[in-house]
């Protein structure tokens, strides 16, 4: 009966560390603990733990490890351009995680993303955005030749940009570039927007290094900011970049580089 009970007493112990391997190859054990942190990665990227998830995963496990004790059987680990990549491999895990760490430990803060938003709406505060028409030809007699004709009103905008504008893009639309601020144009072009009136046309054509453009100002009005919640995660990953630059800067700083 003893040894009957410390025989029964070895397999209770025996049968969980058994079930946390879920498969062998050759011998070499699949634990249950590397297939959930497979399954945890694939979470992290949208994907939805279920039973089919977790097999297609084990299958995986499988056919990698496989695969591996074929290369490794062959001395394939041993080679140098191998030995280098498995290298900067893992440098690369390791500055991820660095940095994942860092982030993790000095996040960006409510409070922070708040100010941060202030001063970014402060900065535009003023400013105007633009509805803007152009029509862009190559050479300025050209362009000369369509503004007297559009001045004249021997043809419309829309029909100039569409027949002779090389931005055929807005040339479609009739020349038409919709709402924006000026700081997304080349300087040249930004200066004429900002300098015309609403409904002028370009008092002459504006050369950039695109080619020579013809200026319309249909419409302007006070740029409106967007709301916080429209904005924040965006402020927020610009604050954890900085926050990454900043870190890494320091630790350039403190190494001893020669």
């Amino acid at each position: 009966m003893k040894r009957f009970a410390a025989f029964a007493l070895t397999c209770a112990i025996a049968l969980p560390l058994h079930a946390q391997n879920v498969a062998t190859v050759n011998g070499k054990a699949i634990t249950e603990k590397q297939l959930n942190d497979f399954v945890s990665l694939l979470i992290e990227q949208g994907a939805t733990d279920s039973p089919q998830l977790r097999e297609q995963v084990k299958q995986e496990l499988i056919g990698r490890q496989v695969v591996v004790q074929a290369a490794e059987k062959a001395g394939i680990h041993k080679k140098a351009d191998v030995q280098q990549e498995i290298e900067l491999a893992r440098q690369g895990i390791l500055v991820r995680a660095l940095l994942s760490d860092y982030l993790e430990k000095n996040p960006v803060k409510e409070a922070d993303i708040k100010a941060e938003y202030e001063t970014l709406k402060k900065q535009e505060a003023g400013k105007k955005e633009y509805n803007v028409r152009h029509i862009l030809v190559e050479d300025e007699a050209q362009a000369n030749k369509l503004l007297a004709d559009l001045k004249a009103k021997k043809v419309s905008f829309e029909n100039a940009a569409k027949e002779h504008s090389i931005d055929t893009g807005s040339g479609q639309q009739g020349g038409s570039l919709g709402w924006s601020t000026s700081s997304i144009y080349v300087p040249p072009f930004a200066q004429a927007v900002e300098a015309q009136k609403k409904g002028e046309l370009s008092a002459a054509p504006v050369q950039s290094n695109f080619g020579w453009h013809i200026i319309q100002v249909e419409d302007d009005r006070a740029l409106e900011f967007p709301a916080y919640d429209e904005v924040k995660d965006q402020i927020e990953e610009m604050m954890r970049q900085t926050k990454l630059t900043q870190y890494q800067e320091s630790l350039f700083d403190a190494a001893d580089i020669k």
